[in-house]
């Protein structure tokens, strides 16, 4: 388990193109993503729904 310091980064499971969406719009650890609007998310070219999937797997487990 990564310690609290340590930003968590996103996992490898969303894809190349969805990494890169959300790297452009500063999403890159889960801890953005837990402040973000998965919806809003969503609706970025590059981003679909298993990305999400992904996505809210990875969050769950970090809890």
């Amino acid at each position: 388990m990564a310690d609290s310091t340590t930003p968590t980064p996103l996992p490898r499971g969303i894809g190349a193109p969805a990494t890169r969406a959300l790297a452009l719009v500063g999403i890159t650890t889960l801890d953005d993503v837990r402040d973000a609007d998965l919806d809003a998310l969503l609706a970025l070219h590059g981003v679909g729904p298993k990305a999400i999937q992904v996505l809210r797997e990875a969050l769950a487990a970090t809890d």
